[in-house]
């Protein structure tokens, strides 16, 4: 993994959802901060004809897979240049020809249809890997130990990521699932399964990489459970339940400035090369901006095309 592109990735990610969130026409979104460690060592550990799919928290796991921010930005203010031509927003944001299956707003219910993926991809036999992004609260769902069931008998090509910030909306996880580690849910099906420190990018590309090629080669599904923070509440539609001392902790477990912080010690990472970044990450943000005000909105006529 290219440390640096890794910062760059997690940082555009950050600076992409705080200006969106700055803008009055922003939506109904759930944004990813403090979630990009997940995203990004996930995503970094693809190859090109791997497929990503996501929850409805899309905006991180999309711009690590590397769809070009302005598509995403588009696609996220209603607009036609969006990959879903304005229509599909956060909920249903996809770009299968570059890797990014898509994103399903109900909850579990991409679970199934990457098993689906998984087993298109096996048949094919070109070494591809799907891989599945959902949140804890997922994990209560019938799908996905259906999925497990399912993805083990056939051995198929499928890495299920649990990206578990702690909360169903506002439900501590410990209040909806008994299992002491969600990554104990695989163990039944015999499934291989790990639990890493989801703020830590390079913890979570690692795991993701020993499965990703134990997939490839034939030896079947597996489940990684990554503890993650999130750093806004549920939505742009719910308030924060959360203490303010809780979110000083949480806010405390920043991944991009603990990584910083970590390529700086290590001599990785100088103060010419933040600065680079982040001004590359600025005029991303800023020219996704400007293509999606530029952007028309979709023409009404089209409201029920692509609807079965």
């Amino acid at each position: 993994m290219d440390r640096l592109a890794a910062l760059k990735a997690m940082l555009l990610i950050r600076r992409f959802e705080v200006a969106l969130d700055a803008r009055p026409d922003h939506g109904f979104q759930l944004y990813s901060s403090g979630e990009e460690a997940v995203a990004v060592g996930v995503c970094a550990a693809l190859e090109p004809g791997d497929q990503l799919l996501c929850s409805g928290r899309s905006i991180g796991p999309a711009l690590a897979r590397g769809i070009d921010p302005r598509l995403v930005m588009a696609e996220l203010l209603g607009k036609a240049a969006g990959p879903s031509g304005g229509k599909g927003g956060r909920g249903h944001l996809a770009k299968p020809d570059q890797g990014f299956f898509g994103a399903h707003a109900v909850v579990a219910g991409n679970i199934s249809i990457a098993a689906g993926a998984a087993l298109a991809a096996q048949l094919e036999a070109k070494g591809g890997l799907v891989v599945c992004i959902f949140g804890d609260g997922a994990c209560g769902a019938g799908a996905l130990h259906e999925t497990l069931n399912i993805a083990a008998l056939w051995r198929l090509p499928l890495l299920l990521v649990c990206d578990n910030n702690g909360l169903s909306v506002s439900t501590p996880r410990e209040a909806a699932l008994a299992p002491a580690k969600l990554s104990d849910l695989a163990a039944p099906f015999g499934v291989t399964a790990a639990t890493v420190d989801g703020m830590d990018v390079e913890a979570v590309h690692a795991q993701a990489t020993e499965f990703a090629a134990r997939a490839r080669s034939g030896g079947g599904p597996a489940f990684l459970e990554c503890l993650s923070q999130r750093f806004f509440s549920h939505s742009t539609a719910t308030r924060e339940t959360r203490s303010a001392e809780t979110m000083r902790r949480v806010l405390d477990r920043c991944p991009i400035r603990l990584y910083a912080d970590r390529l700086r010690l290590n001599g990785q990472l100088g103060d010419d090369d933040l600065t680079r970044i982040e001004r590359e990450v600025d005029d991303l943000v800023a020219g996704a901006m400007a293509f999606a005000d530029a952007s028309p909105y979709p023409d009404p006529a089209e409201a029920l095309r692509d609807v079965v």
